[in-house]
């Protein structure tokens, strides 16, 4: 049985080193989402000073390992064998939870997901023991307080990091404005004094707090000269900041490589609990049983576990070694990140998300409201105001979201926040706060314009969700192994081991499927980036010659399946046409959105001209789209219902039409992708006989219909119907390539098709 055990610590082993790159890669958003959205340095030389950052945390941290050991239960009242299956429930479930967020590129906090999985796996036990034992009680078998402490943080961190992030970068902008190098003689100085002392002070309590050189001694003393500290900070670091500012030196980018440093430093030192504290709580159990002789793993109870954990130095040199490899290895961290930046992009960009009902009537109510309040602001202050917030002036980097004025005050009031929640005994989530103290700011800085602001706050609330979700699902999922591990023995531990291993390889496989499947819209990157009216046009013909030709190649395959599946009655083609047409529709509606942007960046009296033909080449798209639809879906109908096949005579008049409508439709996809249109006439001419063709069909049709037998009376209006729909696609098509010729065709040029 030993040898079981011994497998199963092993195991809680190679999960944790699996949860440390999963862990990591969720929570690089809270230290690096400022500096690659501000872009203040390299990419490669961020990941480095992050990566230092970690792991010194990891390796001068105790670890906190505590909170795993009897933070959440009372070990005295669980035996070793009861407290094995909740440890290796707990880590079965942090890494499939945590790779399924990192997947969808959803940040979450570590710190919950570990919490509650303590919490649902102890109190499943707990509650098959007071089964057992009507004299024990849940109070006394599961500290609950933590657990309600930990909700409690959630709402708080939530709150207040979104509303001081919006109110400290009102202010902050209203000082620097977006010409911010203008303003900087008399103010930088103490900005840099102030914002470095905070990271500083953050550093001192967070970063090193839970250091092992921190004794006692060490830590009275901070606490009883804080104020000294603090002073003398701001005094030789305002006159420091100011003396680099006389030299050249960017003192932003100071504070933002400061500010990750700190926060990578604090995130591993606080944090490294969430990932190795339970496989280290399951190794000193280990330990324990094995140094008692002749003892029964369903009897030896864990009181050892009261003592407070001695982390050996090799564990935490191990752990920051892994955590330092994955922040520079992981792509699902970028993704992660990538959502974070997002969605406080200063200008309109790829909108990631949709829009909700409930972000629809919140934007529209703060617009309403903000209308109110600004009614009652003097005319001179409104006018003032918005000289400060002028974003034409902005000076943000080629590629960057925004600027190192904002970055700034994300990463020092977030780590202002968190220290104000340690000194308050709320354990703040450094994901929580960093998050939404982004938000706020971008918020205070109107990057959420009346063209983007539905889609953030979307995004905002999706994340905000899955927060909650998170605490929700980790405390059921572990419920549920827990108590399949304990009664299902030692049988169901191994099932248990098999089946995470098989859902991490396939969730990693369907991963790299999705990613290789997503196509990074390079040319909508680089638009969305320039300030080059000639360049945006430039970029902007590319983007819309290579989607409206996709599209155009798209409506051909998909005609080309749905007649397919109706004349060989293939019920598997007409459903997954069916299903991918209403994808494509979607993914249309994204496409023309961002092209929209594009229209802004162009010079406006170019872009009223061509405002006109985009819109009708959008439309014909669109129609096209629906006819597509109007067909499929009565053809699958038809098909799944059994109904009568299309006959013979129908299928051989038909097949030249849908040869011609393909043949057509890839010249039109020709024409628009190289923009090339010399044989537009040729084309409209083919397009205007196979119109001709139709009509003809269809008064045979209609002939057909008035002399037919009512048994076939559905394929007949089914039939009647395809006709009809092809007719008007070939329409939308003629349309379509004249809206594209005269949107690319160069001013004062007019060419009519």
């Amino acid at each position: 049985m030993e040898l079981v055990y011994l497998g199963i610590v092993i195991f809680l082993f190679a999960l944790s080193t699996f949860d440390l790159f999963v862990g990591v890669s969720n929570d690089a958003v809270n230290f690096l989402g400022s500096a690659i959205g501000s872009k203040v340095a390299r990419f490669k030389t961020i990941l480095i000073i992050a990566a230092v950052g970690i792991f010194v945390g990891a390796t001068t941290s105790d670890g906190m390992m505590d909170i795993a050991r009897h933070g959440i239960f009372h070990p005295e009242f669980f035996t070793f064998e009861e407290l094995m299956c909740v440890f290796l429930a707990v880590v079965a479930s942090d890494v499939i939870l945590l790779d399924i967020f990192n997947t969808l590129g959803m940040p979450t906090s570590t710190t919950v997901s570990m919490v509650f999985e303590l919490l649902g796996g102890s109190t499943a036990l707990a509650l098959v023991k007071m089964l057992h034992d009507s004299s024990l009680t849940y109070a006394g078998l599961i500290n609950t307080d933590k657990a309600f402490t930990v909700i409690l943080a959630i709402f708080l961190s939530v709150a207040i990091a979104f509303v001081f992030g919006m109110l400290v970068q009102w202010i902050s902008r209203l000082i620097f404005t977006f010409h911010y190098t203008k303003h900087l003689k008399y103010t930088i100085g103490l900005f840099g004094g102030l914002s470095i002392t905070s990271i500083a002070y953050f550093l001192l309590v967070k970063g090193f707090g839970s250091a092992s050189f921190m004794t006692s001694d060490i830590k009275v003393w901070i606490a009883d000269n804080t104020h000294a500290i603090l002073i003398s900070f701001i005094i030789g670091f305002t006159v420091l900041m100011q003396v680099l500012h006389w030299c050249k030196v960017n003192v932003f980018k100071i504070i933002v490589l400061f500010g990750t440093f700190s926060l990578a430093m604090a995130f591993a030192g606080n944090d490294l609990v969430n990932f190795i504290g339970v496989t280290l709580a399951g190794f000193s159990s280990y330990q324990d049983f094995m140094a008692t002789p002749g003892a029964n793993p369903a009897t030896h109870m864990m009181g050892v576990l009261n003592e407070p954990a001695g982390t050996s130095v090799f564990f935490l040199i191990g752990a920051g070694v892994v955590m330092t490899i994955a922040l520079m290895t992981s792509k699902k961290a970028q993704n992660v990140v990538k959502t974070s930046v997002d969605l406080s992009r200063q200008t309109a960009g790829d909108e990631m998300f949709g829009s909700s009902r409930f972000a629809r009537r919140l934007v529209r109510s703060v617009i309403n409201s903000n209308e109110y309040v600004v009614d009652h602001i003097p005319a001179w202050m409104r006018k003032w105001i918005n000289s400060r917030f002028n974003q034409d002036e902005a000076i943000i980097p080629n590629g960057a979201a925004f600027d190192l004025v904002r970055a700034s005050v994300n990463l020092v009031l977030a780590g202002l926040l968190i220290v104000v929640g340690t000194s308050l005994k709320l354990p703040l989530s450094t994901t929580y706060v960093a998050f939404m103290v982004g938000m706020g700011s971008s918020l205070a800085d109107r990057a959420w314009g009346r063209e983007s602001a539905v889609f953030r706050v979307t995004g905002v609330i999706s994340v905000i969700g899955g927060w909650f979700m998170t605490a929700g699902a980790a405390f059921f999922l572990c419920f549920i192994v827990t108590l399949f591990v304990h009664f299902g023995g030692v049988v169901a531990m191994v099932l248990l081991i098999v089946v995470v291993v098989f859902m991490l390889i396939q969730n990693n496989r369907s991963y790299k499927k999705k990613m290789a499947a997503v196509q990074r819209d390079e040319i909508f990157t680089e638009l969305a980036q320039t300030n080059d009216k000639d360049e945006a046009w430039v970029l902007l013909n590319r983007h819309i010659s290579a989607y409206q030709s996709k599209m155009v190649k798209y409506i051909s395959e998909a005609y080309m399946q749905t007649t397919s599946g109706l004349i060989a009655e293939d019920v598997k083609v007409l459903r997954r046409t069916l299903n991918h047409l209403e994808d494509e529709r979607k993914n249309w509606k994204v496409i023309r959105r961002k092209e929209l942007v594009g229209l802004r960046k162009i010079d406006p009296l170019q872009a009223v001209e061509k405002d006109t033909w985009f819109h009708l080449a959008c439309n014909s798209c669109e129609q096209s789209l629906y006819c597509l639809k109007r067909m499929c879906e009565p053809s699958l109908e038809h098909v799944d219902n059994n109904f009568n096949p299309m006959p013979e005579e129908y299928v051989k008049e038909f097949m030249p039409i849908r040869e011609g409508v393909e043949r057509l439709m890839n010249v039109i996809a020709g024409m628009i992708e190289t923009n090339n249109y010399d044989n537009a006439l040729q084309v409209r001419q083919f397009g205007d006989e196979m119109k001709a063709q139709l009509s003809q069909l269809r008064k045979v049709q209609q002939d057909r219909i008035r002399k037919g037998d009512m048994d076939n009376l559905k394929i007949e209006y089914l039939y009647m119907s395809t006709l009809q729909e092809t007719q008007e696609i070939i329409g939308h098509m003629r349309h379509w390539v004249r809206a594209c010729r005269r949107f690319q065709q160069e001013k004062g040029i007019v060419t009519v098709l």
